[in-house]
């Protein structure tokens, strides 16, 4: 018999330490092992990915394929660049394949994509062989464990986790690997078409990812920046597993840290370093091991004389918040990911709410404007002034760097939605998506429920003040004068309040507090702008609107808000786009506002009570359905509607 031909399909676990994928393909002692990236579209085109997260991901694959080669000089990652459903089947042909071998991904689109690559394979009779690596529990067996049920706490976590068994020790590296046999691609690339390009946005230059199979020179190499037209990436954080094993070990060799370390109580103000791992985008690419950070800590965690932390607080509480939202996620499919159709979601009627394609029974990526103001206050939120400076340094940060604090993700999290702006959570978390170099859509799309507290979490009434919060950390600003420079002058009593301090200081310190920050300098003097609305009023606003919709009680999968019906139990003046007694479903809206003018504007219709009843009664367990393709950038894919008129949480959740 012929020994095995085998192909490693390598997606997010970008690494070649505690890979038990890795290990079942070596473990077939195959004659040939090809380790492989399939170029796939979905991520070049229809998943909103900025260019620091792209610069990340190059880093891991880059040194992925350098140790490869360390271990063999005949081999490294081969990156093929064509979607994996329509390559597989000429690749299995092409190298006589006999064997797929990959880590298990139960994120929706992967949980598609890899039930169709293993049809294939199927089909082409190769053996499919996948095992569980990206978290420390089996996704689909926390649900198994927690009654068929979406995990919604640590403590479910905990509970089907003992019923599981215990979390495995981390695998060693491998010292040799097989050489791969030949290379020849006898046939003709299959090119995706490249419209929607949700990231086009992100790029300056041509975009050349499929210019063909093995790349331009033929070597199978890993593109560049430039060859993908993007704009250069400005976060200083670098990926790859000899990076993350280099940063778990400055961290595990500092034993207080590591057994005392509580999320809650780190600085969300600390920079250069940061008060935390910034270990979360190495756990998102699979350069670091989920299990090898466990049991690292939990090592010396139980040796430890003093007082160790627990979960949920303590490092190890934060991957097992980690499983939590994946154990959510694997259980709803798509409808995780929204608020319609979604029987974990509570129903709040937000501004600027999603376009909802009522056939599929998801959201398009597009929204409509309900309320010209709150499309003004969202806009200025993401641009990182809205004129509360604690508020804009994150967002500056976050789209500088790629990343921010755990904390400060609650606080912009907080502050768009049910403690300042009122609108939808999906909004910002469509932004985290494309900044976030850590961005995993599991924990984004937990945590913003969460902070909206329409899933996880329910006492909305604890908000996170903009001004007094931050001031608990950082009384002298020195965070929002790295990020705000143009208030770097200003004196420590008007740091977080510049716009009370007096004009003559203002000038003095070389910034006047005017206008909403669209320009920012007038007549040689720097801008920066006021508050966009009085917070303590907004804040008001904003809690009465969710108290109302906690009264009402509805939930995402509510027939009521599937036909639309849902406005007549709100009263038309009430916080959103609530007017009247039916409506379009979820809280889509009817018209849009253009310079002013009311125009019809298509929004698909409510679907019927019967098509409503049978939606309700599947929204539970929907991987199965596909997200539209268009998921539409943040600015360019709105239509609008014409404008109406101090705490922190006592748990911190894995938010980076």
């Amino acid at each position: 018999m012929s020994k095995p031909r085998v192909i490693y399909w390598f997606r997010t676990d970008l690494r070649l330490h505690d890979s038990p994928a890795l290990k079942a393909a070596l473990d077939l002692k195959p004659e040939c092992l090809y380790p492989i990236w399939t170029w796939d579209p979905h991520y070049v085109y229809r998943a909103r990915v900025g260019s620091n997260r792209w610069q990340y991901l190059l880093d891991c694959q880059n040194d992925l394929s350098k140790s490869i080669a360390k271990l063999n000089p005949k081999s490294k990652l081969f990156l093929i660049r064509e979607a994996p459903q329509t390559l597989f089947p000429k690749l299995f042909k092409a190298w006589k394949i006999t064997h797929l071998v990959f880590e298990k991904d139960t994120d929706s689109y992967a949980r598609e994509r890899d039930k169709k690559v293993m049809e294939l394979a199927k089909e082409a009779g190769v053996e499919v062989i996948v095992k569980t690596g990206r978290t420390l529990y089996d996704p689909d067996e926390l649900v198994k464990h927690n009654h068929d049920k979406p995990t919604m706490s640590i403590s479910q976590v905990q509970a089907a986790g003992k019923k599981i068994g215990s979390i495995p020790r981390p695998i060693p590296a491998p010292k040799a690997l097989p050489d791969p046999g030949e290379t020849d691609l006898g046939f003709d690339q299959e090119q995706p078409a490249s419209e929607p390009d949700i990231n086009a946005i992100q790029r300056d230059g041509n975009e050349a990812s499929y210019s063909s199979l093995a790349g331009p020179n033929g070597d199978f190499a890993i593109p560049t920046m430039e060859e993908l037209g993007l704009k250069p990436a400005t976060t200083s954080h670098r990926g790859g597993e000899r990076e993350a094993l280099r940063a778990l070990g400055e961290i595990i060799a500092n034993e207080d840290y590591t057994a005392t370390f509580e999320k809650p109580k780190t600085a969300p103000t600390a920079f250069e370093p940061q008060s935390t791992t910034l270990l979360s985008p190495h756990m998102h690419f699979g350069s670091l091991s989920c299990r090898e950070f466990y049991w690292r800590v939990q090592d010396i965690v139980s040796k430890y004389k003093g007082k160790a932390s627990q979960p949920p607080t303590s490092l190890t509480g934060q991957l097992l918040f980690r499983d939590m939202y994946f154990g959510a996620q694997s259980a709803l499919g798509y409808s995780f990911g929204q608020t319609y159709n979604n029987p974990q979601c509570r129903f709040i009627p937000w501004h600027l709410p999603s376009k909802i394609d009522t056939d599929s029974g998801l959201i398009t990526g597009e929204y409509l404007v309900d309320n010209a103001e709150a499309e003004v206050h969202f806009k200025r939120w993401k641009e990182g002034r809205t004129g509360f400076p604690w508020i804009d340094a994150l967002m500056r940060q976050l789209k500088h760097e790629g990343w921010i604090h755990h904390l400060g993700r609650h606080a912009v999290a907080c502050f768009l939605t049910r403690g300042g702006c009122y609108v939808d959570w999906e909004r910002g978390a469509e932004v985290f998506e494309e900044w976030l170099i850590d961005h995993e859509a599991a924990c984004n799309i937990g945590n913003w429920q969460w902070l909206s507290c329409t899933a996880f979490f329910a006492q909305f009434y604890r908000c996170y003040s903009p001004i007094v919060f931050a001031q608990k950390w950082d009384k002298e600003g020195n965070f929002i004068r790295k990020y705000v420079p143009e208030l770097a002058n200003f004196d420590r009593k008007y740091i977080y309040e510049p716009h009370k301090a007096p004009i003559a200081d203002q000038r003095k310190w070389g910034c006047q507090i005017k206008g909403d920050g669209s320009s920012t300098s007038e007549g040689g003097m720097r801008l920066y702008a006021k508050p966009m609305f009085d917070f303590p009023t907004r804040r008001d606003i904003c809690l009465n609107g969710i108290k109302n919709a906690y009264h009402v009680g509805l939930y995402g999968n509510n027939l009521k808000v599937l036909d639309g019906t849902w406005r007549k139990l709100f009263d038309d003046n009430a916080e959103g786009p609530t007017e009247g007694s039916e409506g379009p479903a979820g809280a889509m809206v009817e018209h849009e506002d253009a310079d002013g003018h009311e125009e019809k504007h298509t929004v698909a219709e409510a679907p019927s009570t019967e098509i409503a009843k049978k939606m309700a009664l599947k929204s539970v367990r929907k991987a199965g359905h596909k997200r539209e393709a268009s998921q539409g950038t943040l600015d360019g894919l709105v239509t609008r509607k014409k404008k109406k008129e101090e705490e922190v949480f006592p748990n911190a959740t894995y938010f980076g």
